[in-house]
């Protein structure tokens, strides 16, 4: 087959590496990829976005499974756009319609649809600006800290968790009156404040359905004692230690069956990934979110403990076939290290020059916001590089990313030094 990762990330990177290694795979095409990509697939220099230029790609190249890596393609309606086109209605594209891609693009969609299942997520209510009074109002109802969510998209950048009553009303008059997030913060969600330890549960469906991945714990703030400002992630363990049988059964009964089910019934065509991100508040799991694709850095650990064929799964996805799919996982722990540009999440500076990938040997480096210049690799984003390693634990696979990282090196290069710290 013919493979299209639409994406330019780590996680796309991911996907990559994992196809590439599937001899059902024929010709790997990334668009617009990075400077990983383009040492296994042919990358092309289209933006994710850019639905008319895909198509031609996807017919000049005789694509036969286009994946969806970041979100904005699905909210904007990839998936429809393909079912809405006779030349292209045939291609198998994983990643779900538009009206199931709000479970993402909309933070109230989300909570209602969670609300209306009986998914267990913290109360909330949903403000605008012309009723910033009332918002003011519910937050001095509600204990410290205070959780504002922009309801769009807002690069993973729009939730703030404040301590202070005073801030947080300052907070959300910028995000609604002073558009703080753009577009995104025109409607903001207040939620309650869950106190537990974060996770994420990555599931396939077909839309019928479903299988679920390996548990993974991501760490987002900037510092390290998960301190400073959020960012798209910083490094990633999997498993999750603490995730007893018991507890992921619970994940499975209460939260996963009770969305995929949902989708049913609302008639919501779902081919692809759900990023459920959770929470353990006591021995109980709540949800904090949906993402309807993979999550960066989590796809860098969870994807190489695939051991099952990531071809022959996407197949069997667009055939509603999954059930018959033996989902085959690697028992060793893996674990990630983000290494970004100094300044990140703030500005930074991009082209520097990326010395020592050449010598690495234990661990597998996923390129994330680097490009090829000449015959050199330098950056072109915050999130650099994300180094994965295995172990018979996460301290082993943690110690040995730490490892390879000093035989790296660029210019104001920063990483976190304790991911896997509070485990």
């Amino acid at each position: 087959m013919n493979i299209l990762v639409l994406g330019s990330g780590g996680r796309e990177h991911t996907f990559a590496w994992k196809l590439a290694q599937s001899p059902l795979c024929k010709a790997l095409f990334v668009a617009p990829g990075n400077s990983g990509t383009a040492a296994i697939a042919v990358n092309l220099p289209i933006a994710v976005t850019d639905f008319k230029t895909i198509k031609k790609a996807v017919l000049d190249n005789d694509i036969n499974i286009v994946v969806v890596g970041p979100e904005d393609p699905l909210v904007l309606g990839i998936h429809d756009f393909f079912l809405n086109d006779d030349a292209l209605k045939s291609i198998k594209v994983i990643g779900p319609q538009k009206a199931a891609a709000e479970l993402e693009g909309s933070k109230e969609f989300a909570k209602e649809f969670m609300i209306s299942h009986n998914i267990p997520t913290a109360t909330y209510q949903s403000f605008t600006a012309s009723n910033l009074e009332d918002g003011y109002q519910f937050l001095e109802t509600l204990k410290p800290p205070y959780v504002l969510k922009a309801d769009g998209l807002a690069a993973g950048k729009g939730v703030l968790i404040l301590d202070d009553l005073d801030d947080a009303k300052r907070e959300l008059k910028e995000m609604l009156v002073d558009s703080k997030f753009g577009n995104a913060s025109t409607k903001v969600v207040i939620e309650e404040f869950l106190d537990g330890i974060e996770l994420s549960c990555f599931v396939l469906t077909d839309g019928i359905n479903y299988k679920i991945l390996p548990t993974a714990k991501d760490y987002k703030r900037i510092g390290e004692g998960d301190t400073g400002l959020n960012t798209g992630g910083m490094g990633a363990v999997s498993p999750v230690p603490f995730t007893t049988q018991e507890f992921l059964n619970k994940i499975e009964n209460r939260i996963v069956k009770p969305t995929i089910e949902g989708l049913k019934k609302d008639n919501l065509p779902y081919v692809g990934f759900i990023f459920i991100g959770l929470i353990k508040v006591g021995d109980e799991p709540k949800v904090i979110e949906y993402n309807v694709r993979m999550g960066d850095p989590e796809t860098e650990v969870v994807l190489p403990r695939l051991k099952t064929d990531l071809v022959e799964i996407f197949a069997a996805m667009g055939n509603q076939t999954l059930a018959d799919i033996d989902l085959q996982i690697d028992e060793r722990a893996a674990t990630t290290v983000m290494l970004v540009s100094g300044g990140y999440p703030e500005a930074y500076e991009k082209g520097k020059e990326i010395i020592g990938l050449e010598t690495i040997t234990d661990s597998i480096p996923f390129h994330a916001g680097a490009k090829l210049k000449e015959d050199k690799v330098v950056t072109s984003g915050g999130r650099v590089m994300a180094i994965t390693s295995f172990g018979e634990t996460y301290n082993e696979a943690i110690k040995k990313s730490y490892q390879t990282i000093e035989k790296l090196c660029f210019d104001k290069m920063y990483y976190r030094k304790d991911i896997g710290f509070d485990l």
